[in-house]
């Protein structure tokens, strides 16, 4: 996603067999991003596949709003757009017919929406939760795999929030849950329900990033499962889960690698051999990272080269480099990436 300040648009790909992509098509959102130079945003989720890969969601962060397309491989096409509930939306989190929208600006808050087969959006009443406090630097969301619970972290409180979802959609009080380490980013669950969470690590640290996991309790206290291990690279803040919930890649922007984890099936984490199993070239900056719905190929969105990266998944999880895609303007704001 371009993030353009006076046009937001999607970029898509068609993936040839060997996962290198090919063509560009570029779609309008019909609405604005923010701009900027590197990751303005500072969000996991900016552009959202439906958990059935039929719909993307992308945030307009520069107007307020958040565009749904209907998705047919490469293709896009515009059906919906829709107020956010609040300022500046950074990320969308979907569970089968419920959306929810986080919004950092302002009053940090979270709205939910109903979804039905056409892609349309509208907001639920009274699904507006705020966080702990204002500009707290809320960074991503993500529904628990039952559905039942929503988790948000707070990036520059260094806090992750959990909600449980009532059944009319709405949320209950938050619970809030400190980061013991710093820099608490992104979460993402794995099918077994772990929440996986990316932590940046303190400000100027070399190589000082980790990634913990944690299970959620019935009165959404967050349970340690495996704290703190280190992603022996710098700036982590992106992470994604491979589609049968055997791994964990995290994006390392500061060292330009990307890291590995086995999750266990009680969600202990276990570094792939070498723990760095990948490298964009030098000073790439590779915020974002996605994997193809298949589990055979991972995608960096590299903003300082403006390109996107391409890796082939080994049997034993260390990754290929395919190569680079795109000429985009270098640090120019894009965020969000995702694949089929």
């Amino acid at each position: 996603m371009t993030n353009s300040a006076e046009k937001n648009e999607v970029i898509a790909y068609a993936r040839a067999e060997n996962g290198t992509l090919e063509g560009e098509e570029r779609y309008e959102t019909g609405g604005r991003g923010t701009g900027g130079v590197t990751d303005p945003l500072e969000a996991q989720g900016s552009l959202t596949l439906s958990q059935d890969k039929s719909l993307l969601f992308a945030v307009n962060a520069g107007s307020g709003n958040v565009s749904v397309f209907s998705v047919n491989g490469p293709h896009l096409a515009l059906i919906n757009r829709v107020a956010s509930g609040g300022s500046q939306p950074v990320a969308v989190a979907e569970h089968r017919d419920l959306v929810y929208v986080l919004n950092s600006g302002g009053a940090g808050n979270v709205v939910g929406f109903t979804l039905d087969f056409g892609g349309q959006l509208k907001q639920i009443e009274n699904s507006t939760a705020f966080l702990t406090a204002n500009v707290t630097g809320g960074a991503s969301l993500a529904f628990s795999p039952d559905g039942q619970f929503l988790a948000v972290t707070e990036r520059l409180s260094n806090n992750i929030d959990v909600f449980h979802v009532l059944p009319n959609g709405t949320l209950a009080p938050i619970v809030v849950n400190p980061s013991p380490n710093p820099g608490a980013f992104s979460v993402s669950f794995a099918p077994n329900g772990a929440a996986i969470v990316s932590d940046t690590g303190p400000a100027g640290a070399t190589n000082g990033s980790t990634i913990s996991s944690y299970s959620i309790q019935a009165n959404g206290q967050l349970s340690p499962i495996g704290q703190t291990l280190p992603t022996f690279g710098s700036a982590n803040c992106w992470n994604v889960i491979t589609p049968d919930g055997s791994r964990v890649y995290v994006s390392n922007a500061g060292s330009a690698t990307i890291s590995g984890f086995t999750i266990a099936k009680n969600g202990a984490l276990t570094p792939l051999s070498g723990t760095v199993v990948g490298n964009n070239p030098s000073g790439s900056t590779n915020l974002d990272i996605t994997v193809s719905a298949d589990g055979k190929y991972l995608y960096t969105l590299n903003s300082a080269t403006g390109t996107i990266g391409s890796f082939a998944i080994q049997q034993d999880g260390s990754l290929t480099n395919l190569g680079e895609v795109g000429d985009f303007p270098k640090s120019s704001g894009m965020n969000g990436i995702a694949a089929l």
